[in-house]
Order: structure tokens, then sequence, then C-alpha cells
């Protein structure tokens, strides 16, 4: 396993991210417990969960995925200092007005209720989640600083921030001396490339700024198993995808096999290796709901895109003239 830099930071993360939303909603504790063993088995280092995974689940408060971590950790006795341990923070967690959002209030209360989840006396990689238009910026990061001070965190984060958004933060943390944003979770794949290389991908380049994306296969769209002439899996996840199913992202699918085919791969695999093909990008988050999904996301690894076949697949998802 060869391990990459955090951004700038001298903190090491596998070049996979074990992405953890699936505990808690479709993988029960014992299936988790047997995936993270694998997972880090496998030399892979870096887990990222959230507080509010996964609330969305009828009769699920959150936090379920932070306690299921947390009691793996405990059980398999695994070293912490062989763990990067990311969390996140920002989603409604209470029915009360400061249950939810970037102040100095609530992320105080949830890191404290994160770490006694997580069994834990410190997360590696503390994440807004998402932006909080109702708190200054230089509260939130106040915040952060505050806790890296305290020993709590060790490095601060964030996820789904434009491109301004990251740039004002940055600026804000420069200019008052406070931690700073050192990694950055967009959404971005193959299909959904503009919102990230428009403008951002440029700011994390200038800034180094880890980036570790999610869902780099799409919601499954990635992995071929929505193909032409199919019919469309039974479940939610496969009827949000419909809007994915156009000519022109099945003929991508079409070519990614036969990419494949030539690596002896799969169609998921050529996905993630484009994206480790990017030096800009540390490292995508990956999710398994088993321990043979876990191995075929771990093969990306060994897969090695050239450069005609990384045009290609640049050409046929482009958004801007000068790829097409």
């Amino acid at each position: 396993m060869e391990y990459r830099k955090l951004g700038r930071t001298g903190l090491k993360v596998s070049p996979l991210c074990m992405g953890t939303m699936q505990f808690g909603w479709s993988v029960n504790e014992v299936e988790t417990y047997r995936i993270l063993s694998a997972t880090l088995d496998a030399g892979v280092n870096f887990i990222d969960t959230a507080d509010i995974y996964s609330k969305w689940v009828e009769g699920n408060a959150g936090g379920v995925s932070e306690t299921y971590i947390g009691n793996w950790m405990k059980q398999s006795k695994i070293p912490r200092d062989q763990i990067v341990l990311a969390t996140k923070v920002r989603g409604e967690m209470g029915k009360g007005p400061n249950d939810q959002g970037l102040s100095r209030f609530h992320i105080m209360k949830a890191v404290d209720d994160s770490l006694r989840r997580l069994q834990t006396d410190h997360i590696d990689l503390y994440q807004a989640h998402w932006t909080d238009d109702d708190t200054p910026i230089e509260e939130t990061l106040r915040a952060f600083d505050d806790l890296v001070k305290q020993g709590k965190v060790r490095y601060a984060g964030a996820s789904n921030y434009a491109a301004w958004e990251l740039t004002q933060a940055l600026w804000t943390s420069d200019k008052n001396d406070l931690a700073r944003f050192d990694c950055i979770q967009p959404h971005y794949n193959l299909l959904h490339r503009d919102e990230f290389e428009r403008e951002l991908r440029a700011v994390c380049a200038a800034y180094e700024i880890a980036v570790i994306p999610y869902s780099p296969l799409a919601g499954g769209f990635l992995t071929g198993k929505y193909r032409r002439n199919s019919p469309l899996p039974e479940s939610k996840r496969a009827e949000g995808r419909k809007r994915d199913m156009t000519d022109k992202n099945l003929a991508l699918i079409d070519e990614m096999e036969v990419i494949a085919l030539r690596h002896q791969a799969t169609i998921s695999q050529v996905a993630l290796a484009w994206m480790l093909a990017d030096v800009v990008v540390t490292s995508p988050i990956i999710g398994a709901t088993s321990i043979a999904q876990l191995n075929e996301n771990l093969g990306a690894l060994n897969v090695k895109l050239n450069e005609e076949e990384i045009s290609v697949l640049n050409k046929m998802t482009a958004w801007k003239e000068d790829e097409e």
C-alpha cells in the first residue's frame, strides 16, 4: 500500500478511504465488524463517517455508524494510532434549535457526542459536513481551532463547499491565525465532473488541500450493473439512477467495459482508477456492503490506465469544449 500525504500536512492516509454511510443502514453491526477488519488488514487506514449516519432510516436517531465503529475498535482492540478516523458535523441531531449547524454551541456538543460514540479521545479529521448560512465562518473556524488546541481534533476539513466558500474559509484562517481546512470532500465522479473541476479543483491544487471525493461510482451506476436493454434492479437507489440512463452514459459504460477487459479488471475498478490517476485527488471514498465488494474496490489500486484511456474517458464525459 502506497500511502499519500493528506494535503500539505504530514499525515499519511491510504489511497482509498472506507466510507461508512451504509453501516446501520444496509449493513448490520456484525457484518460491519467483518468489513472494517478486512479493510484494515488490506492496509486501508482511512475511515470516514458522520454523526448523522444513518438518520434517514426509520427509527434511527443518527450516530449509529459512529457507534458501530467505536464498538468495533473496542472489541477488536485495534491500536488507535493505526487508524485515521474522520467524522463530520452539521446535520440535525435533535429537535432543538441548536441541535444542528456549525455554531460554536453545536460543534462543542457534537464533538463530545461523536467522541463518546466512537469511544476515543480524539478525532483525526473533523469536517464541516456542509455550510451553515446562519453562522459566520470565523465562529466555525474558531471552534475548530479550539478543538485542535484541546487535542480533541487533529485536523479540520470540509465537505460540500463551493470554491468561493472554501477560499473564504482559508482566508479567514490565514487572517486570524486559526486552524484551516486541510481537506475537502466533494461530490465527484466520471458522470459528475463540472462541480469539482470548474473552480474547486484549482483552489485545492493551489492551496494544497487534500481531496477525498465521495460517490466515485455514481451511486452504483459506474459499476456496470445498469445496462442498455436491461431492467432496473428493484430498489430505491436504482430508481434514483434512472436519470443517468442516457445514451451518452450507457456508451460510456460500454467503453469502460472494453478498457476493463484490457486490464483484466471490472468497470468499477476502471472508474476508481481514472480518479486515482489524478494527482489532485488524495483518496476516493469507497463503500462496501460485503467483503467481496470491498475486495473489488481494492483491486482498483492495481489498475493503471494509460494516457490514451484517460483521454477517451475524459472526452466521453466532457463538460467543457476543450475536452470534447
